[in-house]
């Protein structure tokens, strides 16, 4: 998520009463979660098993629950709740806003788009010309969507991360400060959830076409180009190149990354990364040719374990 305009950190560290460690003339540009940074971004640590890979991200400002090393060029904000300090700034540029109107009026939405009964448009939603949004249809607050896009009936773009935080209170939800971006000829079908990210954003890439039922996480990203069938899962955090096809009820785990022009069979758990042109199947899913080896051997099995039983009384 990026700020409307850099946020000097010396007044950062003033509002939380953070002490500040490294180059106090930095300003920050943004906020995002460790695997989503970039420079000029906040991120934050309360695990110090953890506080190495923040400090070597792109994050330029890294708030942590105790003093460490600062990187050059880098600034350190100490504080005693990282977490908290984190879901404040995030909420300071996306409150909360609860829907009070059919379609927000800050919505920017092209005089060519279609846009059907009872379909409910958030604040600072952008859609593009000729896009066509089928009834009850709900599109939450900062999503785009570009030209020649199709929503048909009952889908859900923006809903909130779900994304929590193990305290010893329970699960703290955090603050959904990301967006949904859908680019330009993606076709989603009816049912279909798209999450907005925790402060990075979800992705739908040029010419993708999802089919119904199928759930989009937390800051996923999805190239150009794909079909997906019905009934995927695709986790939070994971990322799929272009020209892939994942058919239908294929499940992919939290933080994977997918190659272009990868095949994924239906009913395929990916737990692993795949690289380009791969073709997946099975349980937890591997490469086809390998999948299906496994399966005639043990198809075989039966009859290799009577020749042996055989040959032992003989």
């Amino acid at each position: 998520m990026k700020f409307p305009q850099p946020i000097p950190i010396i007044d950062i560290a003033r509002r939380f009463g953070a002490r500040l460690i490294g180059d106090k003339t930095i300003v920050a540009t943004g906020i995002n979660e460790i695997h989503k940074v970039e420079s000029g971004d906040i991120t934050f640590s309360d695990v110090k098993k953890y506080f190495k890979k923040s400090l070597e991200s792109e994050a330029t400002v890294i708030i942590l629950s105790e003093a460490a090393e600062c990187p050059e060029g880098k600034a350190i904000l100490v504080c005693e709740k990282p977490f908290d300090v984190y879901e404040s700034l995030v909420s300071d540029h996306r409150p909360f806003r609860p829907l009070v109107t059919t379609i927000d009026p800050t919505a920017e939405i092209d005089p060519t788009a279609i846009i059907e009964p009872n379909v409910v448009i958030g604040p600072h939603v952008t859609i593009g010309a000729h896009t066509h949004i089928q009834a009850n249809v709900v599109i939450r607050e900062y999503c785009s969507l570009g030209d020649r896009v199709i929503i048909q009936s009952g889908v859900m773009i923006g809903t909130d991360a779900f994304y929590f935080k193990k305290t010893e209170g329970g699960s703290t939800k955090w603050t959904s400060g990301g967006r949904v971006i859908i680019e330009d000829d993606v076709y989603i079908g009816s049912n279909t959830t798209i999450n907005r990210g925790v402060s990075g954003d979800t992705i739908i890439g040029k010419g993708t076409k999802v089919d119904c039922l199928v759930q989009v996480a937390h800051g996923v990203v999805i190239g150009k180009h794909c079909i997906i069938a019905a009934q995927v899962g695709i986790s939070g955090k994971t990322t799929i190149g272009d020209n892939c096809n994942i058919m239908g009820q294929a499940g992919i785990a939290p933080g994977m990354h997918i190659g272009d022009n990868v095949i994924v069979n239906a009913k395929t758990g990916i737990g692993n990364d795949i690289e380009s042109g791969e073709v997946y199947f099975g349980y937890y899913g591997q490469e086809r040719r390998k999948a299906w080896r496994e399966m005639l051997a043990l198809r075989r099995l039966p009859d290799l374990l009577r020749k042996l039983d055989s040959q032992d009384k003989q």
